[in-house]
C-alpha cells in the first residue's frame, strides 16, 4: 500500500515523533536547505518488559538515533522464561521520510535482511546450516516492518500514524476520523499482513502505582487487537501495550 502523506513534517518529527509540527511551503523553490546537524541525535532509548499472565518473560533493549536524514532503530530481545535463553537482534533503517533502506534479523543461528528491490521488497533468509533462500514482496519502501516481538516497531508505526494523519488545532491533537490502514511486513513470519490504527483519546493509566495522564490508541489486524499508550508530553513514546486476548501487558521500564 503506498502511503500518501498529506502533510509536509519536519523530518525529526516523523520517525521521533517529537513535535508533531506542520513545516508550512518546504517545497518552495526559492527556499534554501538548511544544513544537516552533524553527529548522530538519539531519539529515544530504553526497554520493555514483557508480562504474560503478570510474570516477566522478555526484555526489550533498544535506541532510536537519526543521523544525516537516516533513521535507525536498534533492538536486542533477551527471553528469560524458563531454561532457555534466546537473544535476538534487529536493525531497522529507513529515510526520515519513512522509506525502507535495510531491516535486518538475527537469533545467533539463522538471519535474515529485508532491502527495496525497484517496485518491491526483497527478503533474503539464511536459515541455520541451510541454503539462503529468496522471497519477494509486491509493496513500495515505504511500507511498515512489523517483526514478531519487538515493541518498538509498534513505537514506530504510532509515530508514523500521527506525523501523517494528526495535527494541532488551537494546542488540540486532531487525528482524521475512523482507523488507518497500512501495509506491514512480518519479516520472521515471511508475510504481508494489513493493519488499522486509530486514536481512542486520552486515558488515565497506573503505572507502578502512579496514575498517568496517556494517549491511547487500538493497533488492530485480521487476527489480533492490541491497546496502546503513548505519553503525549514526552515525544509520543510508546508507555505501555496491552494484549487481551493472551494475557499479556509491554510497559516501559
Amino acid at each position: 500500500m503506498t502511503l500518501r502523506v498529506r502533510m509536509v513534517w519536519i523530518a525529526a518529527a516523523v520517525l521521533a515523533g517529537a513535535a508533531l509540527v506542520c513545516a508550512s511551503d518546504m517545497g518552495a523553490s526559492d527556499k534554501k536547505e538548511k544544513p544537516r546537524q552533524a553527529g548522530a541525535q538519539q531519539i529515544d532509548s530504553g526497554s520493555f518488559g514483557v508480562f504474560v499472565k503478570g510474570q516477566r518473560v522478555v526484555t526489550e533493549t533498544f535506541t532510536v538515533q537519526q543521523e544525516n536524514g537516516i533513521s535507525d532503530v536498534k533492538s536486542h530481545l533477551q527471553e528469560t522464561a524458563g531454561a532457555a535463553h534466546t537473544n535476538q537482534h534487529s536493525e531497522l533503517q529507513m529515510t526520515s521520510s519513512g522509506e525502507l533502506l535495510r531491516y535486518e534479523w538475527s537469533d545467533g543461528t539463522g538471519s535474515l535482511v529485508v532491502t527495496p528491490n525497484n517496485e518491491f521488497l526483497l527478503e533474503k533468509i539464511t536459515p541455520s546450516g541451510a541454503k539462503q533462500a529468496e522471497q519477494p514482496f509486491l509493496m513500495p519502501n515505504t511500507s511498515a516492518i512489523l517483526d514478531n516481538n519487538f515493541f518498538i516497531h509498534r513505537q514506530v508505526l504510532v509515530w508514523r500514524y500521527l506525523a501523517t494523519n494528526c495535527q494541532r488545532q488551537n494546542g488540540a491533537l486532531k487525528c482524521q476520523q475512523g482507523a488507518v490502514e497500512f501495509g506491514v511486513l512480518v519479516p520472521q513470519d515471511r508475510t504481508s499482513v494489513r493493519v488499522r490504527m486509530e486514536l481512542v483519546g486520552r486515558e488515565k493509566v497506573a503505572m507502578r502505582g502512579v496514575e498517568r495522564d496517556l494517549l491511547r490508541l487500538n493497533l488492530k489486524g485480521e487476527s489480533f487487537s492490541w491497546a496502546l499508550w503513548v505519553d503525549e508530553k514526552d515525544q509520543f513514546k510508546l508507555m505501555r501495550v496491552l494484549v487481551a486476548d493472551d494475557n499479556t501487558e509491554v510497559v516501559r521500564d
